[in-house]
């Protein structure tokens, strides 16, 4: 377990960061606008040298970065890889990020890895695995990791505890912060017709270090019910605005990034959904 007296890291700042996008590089140092830090996916950045390094490097002497890891597979049964969590820590090192995260997710079976987030049941036999995983990882990266509550699209039978309940639990045994996902809740919420206010209103907000906000897509299940696909492709609807504002009520402002990661738009679309979520902070400071 991480020492609870060591510095924690989390030092983004309390305003809108985006997923930095290379195609952005120029217009970003050129005109932010709202935007004050950004977050990168560590395993786009696990090489040696070349271009997406030397700007990385760049906007890293301007802006706040935060490592947005999505290969740890925290609740895989096995072990962690530890080649990628030598990269990781190559990374953290060189980099010194203002803070990191990963996904409360499973990606690995046996020696293959899956290119998705797979969902966990939760129960004290999980909560114990992912704890011991969170443990292995912020002492070989030496600092505090948030971890991001997931996008479900069911339910398992064998769980034994509310997921704002485990969460908790593993900030309790591991130190570590949380993600807060907003977008993730109102999927979560609409595909298992449960009350997003009510897991907001439950969730541990006091070890919540980065807010989250993205698009999804709308689909409909085997039953004709609505289907929500966590996809990182729009903007963000007027629903997880409306949640989102709640969140900030509730807890104040807190570092949130708007995250897009397919049919990425250009610039000044990325940055109008920034400043839209800049407003909602300063609303909640007046």
């Amino acid at each position: 377990m991480l020492d609870a007296t060591a510095p924690k890291f989390d030092r983004l700042p309390a305003g809108v960061g985006v997923g930095y996008k290379p195609q952005h590089f120029e217009a970003i140092l050129n005109d932010p606008g709202a935007v004050c830090w950004l977050e990168i996916h560590a395993e786009n950045y696990m090489g040696d040298g070349g271009r997406p390094l030397a700007q990385l490097r760049h906007l890293a002497e301007r802006f706040a970065i935060s490592v947005h890891g999505v290969g740890l597979s925290i609740g895989g049964e096995g072990r962690l890889d530890p080649e990628h969590l030598a990269r990781l820590r190559h990374l953290v090192s060189w980099l010194n990020p203002a803070s990191f995260s990963e996904h409360l997710a499973w990606s690995t079976h046996d020696s293959g890895f899956l290119n998705d987030l797979l969902p966990l049941p939760y129960t004290e036999a999980t909560l114990t695995r992912v704890a011991d995983h969170i443990d292995e990882v912020q002492e070989t990266v030496g600092r505090r990791m948030l971890l991001e509550n997931p996008s479900n699209y069911l339910a398992f039978d064998s769980s034994t505890m509310a997921e704002v309940d485990f969460l908790r639990d593993l900030t309790r045994r591991t130190s570590c912060g949380l993600l807060l996902d907003v977008n993730n809740v109102f999927v979560s919420a609409t595909n298992q017709k449960t009350d997003p206010i009510s897991y907001l209103d439950a969730f541990p907000i006091d070890a919540v270090g980065e807010i989250h906000l993205g698009g999804h897509d709308e689909d409909e299940d085997d039953h004709g019910d609505v289907l929500l696909i966590d996809s990182h492709g729009k903007p963000v609807v007027d629903p997880v605005w409306a949640l989102y504002a709640h969140t900030i009520a509730r807890g104040g402002p807190r570092p949130t990034l708007i995250e897009w990661d397919n049919d990425v738009p250009d610039w000044p679309e990325l940055a109008a959904e920034a400043a839209r979520a800049q407003t909602v902070l300063e609303g909640a400071v007046g």
